[in-house]
């Protein structure tokens, strides 16, 4: 049993409700979609998010850049081209329709100005290649944001966050460049930005694990580049994890000869892959041993099986098969914040795991990584963007499935998942968090508590990485009051609440909602406050709650 009181006269802070700042989302071609917008808007209104992030702005399928063969394939008129940003400003209309602004992902690069014109490994098609002319990019930059400043105005677009790419570090992922390749990408756009409008804010290096921030900083420190804020990743199961300044292939395998443990190198990769890794060292391409590792996985699908079986039979669910830490995230960005000197710090992506398809990802185990997280955080970050707000995604593929272990929030049509819940208690917390020390999230029940107007409010977690079978564990909560409380009140996230998958698997997991199917779901796994008992004597409002693992309960307490 665990005992926690607070007391009448326990110090407050204002807290950083970071997560508020942004999320993030599937790639822009989806903000045209109304499904995608009445999502977005949900998740502005309920949660109070203000800026979405997603990728591929200048992907083909967004026609910037088009020359006269894509109208008539007549031989010849390639150098017949144009740019047109129309479809860019009617996705930045349908977010700001909902409320919101666009935090503004610049890549990836156009067919027409890539260095290296192939298509990368994503579904939709992206091409990670530097340009083939740095002067030839600036100039279409320019273009970007005097249309942007035409369309918007200079005060609106002010308000906006301009980014220089994503993940760059990751070779062959997201991008086919070195680093020193991405610090002159960067140098590039931000003087093409700063040159059209110098009050914009650009920044970078949005890189995966935490890493290259000090580096980059010094490069736009010695070069005497703008740089507004500094922004960057965090993924509990991210296979680069920890502040490293190398990027690429060889930092990954330099990374794993330096580490025995297997807590950080998982990410899009199943346990099997890391242990695969680990085991032979001298080899040294990443690409080679995971078609390896996939062509082992494949032995075992039977012919019947799904796409999103095959999917998680080579990804697997590497929070539940690997020792990851819960507290990567809290460790990189105190040393991220350092490496900034001063510069606003954003993590523009964070969850449990970068692994897409694990079936961790619709449970309570995100929704309680996700709120310890946000706490333990606040006092690193400026700003940071959960990834991401809705199963309306399609890095791989757009599976059918209501629940296929996506990132998102919601599911396809919209269906609350727990980590939704856990951001929603987040939101409803008051602004004046009760300093109860670091510890106070790290026990086997965290504890944190906020003051609003007219209420206390008390929020306890039992987050793990892997969802244990084990009993309950007490909690026994008292709060000083100077009178008897009107009432208190529960809400909670448990294997009973808040698990819309669960009503789902009792449904027969259905492949294909209607509209009526997917309200069941909703009304059946919402989250309500029922009374819970309390005793008050003795100036102190006393209550206990027994958790099993990764449940959530947030108690709020109607002063007198």
């Amino acid at each position: 049993m665990m005992e926690f009181n607070i007391t009448r006269n326990a110090k407050t802070e204002k807290w950083n409700k970071h997560w508020q700042f942004c999320v993030g989302s599937g790639h822009a071609a989806f903000a045209l979609r109304a499904d995608y917008a009445k999502q977005l808007k949900f998740i502005h209104d309920e949660l109070g998010i203000r800026f979405v992030r997603f990728h591929g702005i200048f992907n083909d399928d967004m026609h910037t850049l088009d020359n006269f063969t894509h109208i008539l394939p007549i031989p010849g008129m390639e150098c017949h081209q144009e740019r047109n940003f129309y479809l860019c400003g009617a996705a930045y209309d349908n977010i700001l329709a909902c409320g919101m602004k666009p935090f503004v992902e610049l890549g990836f690069m156009p067919q027409a100005l890539a260095k290296n014109p192939e298509h990368g490994v994503n579904f939709y098609g992206s091409i990670f290649s530097d340009p083939r002319d740095h002067a030839e990019w600036a100039e279409y930059i320019k273009a970007f944001i005097r249309y942007l400043l035409h369309r918007y105005g200079q005060q609106e677009v002010e308000s906006w966050f301009f980014e220089v790419w994503n993940e760059p570090d990751l070779q062959g992922s997201f991008y086919q460049g070195t680093q020193e390749d991405y610090f002159k990408l960067y140098e590039v756009t931000a003087k093409a930005i700063k040159e059209v409008c110098p009050s914009l804010r650009v920044g970078g290096p949005a890189t995966s694990g935490s890493k290259w921030v000090k580096r980059f900083v010094d490069y736009c420190e010695k070069k005497a580049l703008p740089l507004d804020f500094v922004s960057t990743h965090q993924y509990s199961g991210d296979p680069l994890g920890g502040v490293k300044d190398e990027g690429g292939p060889d930092g990954m395998m330099d990374d794993i000869a330096e580490k025995t443990e297997t807590e950080e190198r998982h990410g899009n990769r199943s346990s099997d892959a890391a242990a695969e890794v680990s085991a032979r060292p001298e080899e040294t391409d990443p690409r080679e041993m995971l078609m390896s590792m996939i062509a082992k996985a494949m032995s075992n699908v039977p012919e019947d099986a799904s796409c999103l079986q095959i999917l998680r039979t080579i990804m697997g669910d590497p929070s539940e098969t690997n020792e990851i830490p819960n507290f990567a995230f809290r460790e990189n960005s105190g040393i991220v914040k350092q490496q900034a000197k001063g510069l606003p710090v954003y993590y523009t992506e964070w969850n449990m795991q970068a692994t897409f398809s694990a079936y961790s990802n619709d449970t309570r185990k995100t929704a309680a990584y996700d709120v310890k997280t946000a706490l333990d955080v606040e006092k690193n970050v400026t700003g940071s963007s959960v990834w991401c707000f809705s199963d309306i995604f399609e890095e791989f593929h757009q599976f059918k499935e209501e629940f296929h272990g996506g990132f998102g929030l919601q599911t396809i049509h919209g269906i609350p998942k727990p980590s939704f819940y856990g951001l929603k208690m987040l939101a409803q917390a008051g602004d004046e968090r009760y300093v109860l020390g670091d510890e106070a999230t790290d026990g086997e029940i965290g504890i944190a508590a906020f003051r609003d107007k007219g209420k206390r409010q008390v929020l306890l977690f039992r987050q793990k990485m892997k969802q244990l079978d084990l009993q309950k564990e007490r909690a026994e909560v008292s709060v000083e009051l100077d009178h008897a409380p009107k009432g208190v009140f529960l809400q909670r996230i448990d294997e009973e609440h808040c698990n819309p998958l669960k009503v789902w698997e009792e449904m027969g997991s259905p492949a294909d909602l209607n509209p009526a199917e997917v309200n069941e779901i909703i009304e059946k796994s919402a989250m309500t406050a029922e009374e819970l008992p309390y005793i008050y004597e003795d100036g102190k409002v006393s209550f206990h709650a027994e958790l099993g693992v990764n449940d959530i309960y947030f108690v709020t307490i109607q002063e007198g």
